[in-house]
């Protein structure tokens, strides 16, 4: 019986999340170098994004050059695109998100559209957001990794880095993680459905004001539950009211469309605390962060959503749960949660 090799992945990261990318995928690393900002690795037939925490983009790996000439760099590349898939609809040319990686920038804008001509004239390149993406990732200058992403198993930003703009009146940079994650987390149809002006959420933890300004951009009406002070034009919204409360012990006397929580805790109790808002009914969706400690991020991860997953399947709850580690965050991992009807 003839067999075939396992294939070989390459995995986009956090720089300093890299082994934490390996051993959340059990796979056999390739090549996982300390602060680089992405992985390379071997022995899985199939990985899910989706389920990924640490992963900002999976590609499944075909070729690399290992010395690219200084004058000709075309033909190689060219060269090394497999035969399959015959046609891509997407050409992505990427570097690591490191400071050594955007040095390449000016290089990677510059060669795009030379190479993006070559694959449109023999007709490898087409407009079709439905085919294999093209990646080709340079950890340096002298190297290249070629790749393709599905897009129904992948980020669909370009170094699986989603861009938002910071607004000028938002009270803190937090207000990007929230946008993001509703982002990430939610598709265009939910987030119309789920955002709607009118709803209500409750922020725990809100101080600055980060988070809640997010949701009343999105017309949601807030409970700000903190005992520090909110900033900026959050302090005196009409929509916002603000608590002065723990943010564990507060509860709202009516249930919510929406739970947000950035306190800083550890995993167990955070996740603790946002099960018994799902089951006990007081909200029906929640985004919330949990902060990881230096060591064994992914079993503190693992340990906290299995908390989860036990205590709501106990109930006979029907449950959406994601998570994944934003650009915007830093050590920690966000999470999505949603009650689903009884089908």
């Amino acid at each position: 019986m003839q067999t075939y090799p396992l294939p070989d992945w390459l995995i986009y990261c956090r720089p300093g999340f890299e082994r934490d990318c390996v051993a959340e995928t059990q796979a056999k690393p390739v090549a996982a170098v300390a602060d680089s900002g992405y992985v390379v690795l071997q022995g899985k037939p199939r990985l899910a994004y989706a389920q990924l925490a640490f992963a900002r983009q999976l590609i499944r790996l075909h070729n690399e050059i290992k010395e690219l000439p200084e004058r000709d760099r075309l033909t190689p590349l060219l060269a090394a695109i497999p035969d399959e898939p015959q046609q891509f609809g997407t050409l992505w040319l990427e570097t690591p998100d490191t400071n050594d990686g955007k040095t390449l920038s000016g290089f990677t804008r510059r060669f795009q559209p030379l190479l993006e001509a070559k694959l449109r004239a023999c007709g490898r390149l087409v407009d079709d957001a439905n085919l294999p993406r093209l990646h080709i990732f340079f950890p340096d200058k002298d190297r290249a990794l070629i790749g393709s992403s599905d897009p129904r198993n992948s980020a669909a930003a370009h170094m699986g880095i989603l861009r938002l703009k910071m607004p000028h009146d938002a009270p803190s940079r937090s207000y990007l993680k929230l946008a993001e994650a509703f982002e990430v987390f939610l598709s265009k149809e939910e987030q119309t459905k789920w955002l709607s002006p009118g709803l209500h959420a409750v922020d725990l933890g809100a101080a600055p004001g980060g988070w809640t300004w997010q949701l009343v951009q999105r017309g949601l009406k807030v409970i700000a539950v903190d005992n520090g002070s909110l900033k900026g034009v959050a302090a005196e919204h009409p929509a916002i009211k603000h608590l002065r409360q723990d943010g564990f012990r507060y509860r709202p006397k009516q249930a919510v469309d929406w739970l947000v929580c950035d306190m800083v805790e550890q995993p167990a109790k955070v996740a603790a605390l946002m099960t018994d808002w799902i089951t006990s009914g007081a909200t029906t969706r929640a985004i919330f962060n949990l902060k990881l400690p230096m060591k064994k991020r992914v079993e503190a991860l693992s340990n906290a959503l299995d908390s989860m997953r036990k205590a709501l399947d106990a109930k006979g709850i029907r449950y959406r749960l994601q998570a994944r580690q934003l650009y915007h965050d830093r050590e920690e991992v966000t999470v999505f949660i949603v009650r689903l009807k009884k089908s």
